[in-house]
């Protein structure tokens, strides 16, 4: 299956948070779009890795994209490496993208970062022949997106191009809603974070009024 757009995420809900309302406006004009989680979020303090793959699963459907995978990174200790490279390298080679979505360079959390280097790096290396990978026994073509676009998380960064997700931005919230673990939720007995207060959410739709996202 080849695809428009590919967006990486180190946790799912990352790709909601920062790009969702993109990868809609995108969808909206006839582009396909895929999603790539590369861990299962299982250091996070709230939820379990089998709640966050069923609420993954819920706001793919909400998004309507073509595919979701998770490439099942040590959450917090995955590395910039060969090993890992391969592994976003028979991604990006088996989807085929223009254009490739990935954290944000430098965030309040460490992976985020590491993840955006490794992305990027990976999306170099996926365009020279002469690395030999393979999906399902099946010998893949070297490919290299035209573009690597890095989409704003919590910190922020002063961007070079905005998105008007204007028409999309209900869709947006709704996606996010659906990791019920890990954002504000009546009656839970889950430890509060930092994205768990009320005050996080309206942040997300405070930055999406000031610049879009």
């Amino acid at each position: 299956m080849k695809l428009d757009i590919l967006a990486f995420g180190v946790h799912p809900d990352d790709i909601e948070l920062g790009c969702s309302g993109t990868l809609l406006a995108a969808m909206a004009e006839g582009k396909k779009v895929g999603i790539i989680d590369l861990t299962q979020g299982e250091l996070g303090t709230r939820g379990t890795p089998d709640t966050r793959k069923i609420e993954a699963a819920h706001a793919a459907k909400i998004l309507g994209i073509e595919t979701r995978e998770n490439l099942q990174m040590a959450d917090g200790f995955f590395q910039n490496d060969e090993p890992h490279q391969r592994k976003i390298i028979e991604a990006i080679r088996k989807y085929q993208p223009a254009i490739i979505l990935c954290n944000a360079p430098e965030d309040r959390h460490p992976d985020h970062g590491r993840s955006a280097k490794l992305v990027a790096d990976a999306a170099f290396l996926s365009g020279l022949r002469k690395i030999v990978t393979h999906h399902e026994t099946k010998l893949q073509e070297a490919w290299k997106p035209t573009y690597v676009f890095h989409y704003i998380q919590d910190r922020f960064i002063q961007p070079s191009f905005v998105v008007d997700i204007s028409a999309h931005h209900d869709k947006k919230m709704e996606s996010i809603l659906c990791y019920s673990t890990q954002f504000n939720s009546a009656g839970s007995n889950e430890p509060q974070t930092y994205i768990s207060s009320p005050q996080f959410l309206e942040t997300v739709k405070a930055r999406a009024m000031m610049m879009g996202k």
